[in-house]
């Protein structure tokens, strides 16, 4: 560094300019059993299950919002969602991975404050959620999307759409289950893609956490689309392939063919030597990751 650019430094003010308090959210997603199995010659259904807290101070007490905070001093974000995540379920090394920037202003009204979105997927019978407190509660929702387009508009060198999504937030006692209605808007235009979402109901959640979940969980099938491996972080070290190809089924929300599904990941797999015994069903056996092939570019 010269001498001119200490001087500089020196004497820069940066309190002249308003600074937002920057915060971490992170949408944390599992596959867990939906109810109780009461027909042991049956697979456990399962379903995709997001966590949430219940916040216990203002604003928002009483509503339901994604695990987060605000950054320390010294702290990167990614260190902020790390030991929030920890915090919340005491599982460190999963998937955690950036998704989204979300600053519109008013999404929060204790003031300015910027939200770094993380996406992040566990087996969660590694998950050990602190526990609950008159103030602080945490849960598993099942979480469902459904979507209707409600407009589409096809020019000469643009598209339009607009599309609803509706988030359903389910939990076994009925008194908890609510839903949320998110509006998107698409346009394309000069091969370029802007979106924006409009929050219509926002349910029982706190903030803009509508959102930021419908985008996490478009981000989630989208990417396990685009590269199968992203699935395997909901898997625990050893599992079978009907295990597998649920938490597929389950995040594309479609049936997969079992033939086609097992070339698709043949190379991502190793079968051991283990197996589990079924329910009712003869024992399956038990695959790990294939590490050679699983990180390769």
């Amino acid at each position: 560094m010269t001498q001119e650019e200490k001087s500089f430094l020196e004497q820069y003010d940066i309190t002249r300019y308003e600074r937002p308090s920057i915060a971490a959210d992170i949408a944390i997603f599992s596959i867990r059993e939906e109810g109780e199995n009461t027909n042991f010659r049956k697979l456990a259904k399962k379903a995709l299950k997001i966590l949430l807290i219940k916040r216990g101070n203002y604003p928002y007490k009483d509503c339901w919002a994604l695990p987060g905070g605000f950054c320390r001093p010294e702290e990167d974000v990614y260190e902020t969602a790390k030991r929030e995540l920890y915090e919340e379920t005491n599982v460190k090394d999963v998937y955690l991975k950036p998704f989204g920037i979300f600053g519109e202003t008013g999404r929060d009204p204790r003031g300015w404050i910027v939200s770094n979105a993380f996406l992040a997927l566990m087996d969660s019978k590694d998950c050990m959620l602190r526990a609950g407190t008159d103030a602080w509660e945490a849960q598993w929702f099942t979480v469902e999307l459904t979507k209707k387009e409600l407009k589409k508009t096809i020019d000469v060198d643009s598209i339009y759409i607009e599309t609803e999504y509706i988030l359903n937030f389910l939990k076994q006692e009925d008194e908890a289950n609510f839903s949320v209605k998110v509006r998107e808007y698409k346009q394309f235009e000069h091969y370029h893609e802007r979106v924006r979402y409009e929050i219509l109901d926002n349910g029982n959640l706190a903030f803009d956490h509508g959102k930021i979940i419908l985008q996490a969980l478009l981000t989630l099938r989208k990417e396990v689309e685009n590269d199968s491996r992203i699935a395997f972080d909901l898997m625990p070290e050893l599992f079978t392939l009907t295990q597998l190809q649920t938490a597929f089924e389950v995040i594309l929300h479609q049936e997969l063919l079992k033939a086609n599904f097992r070339r698709k990941i043949a190379d991502y797999v190793i079968e051991t030597e283990k197996s589990i015994e079924g329910s009712g069903h003869r024992p399956a056996k038990l695959f790990k990751r294939n590490v050679e092939a699983f990180y390769k570019e």
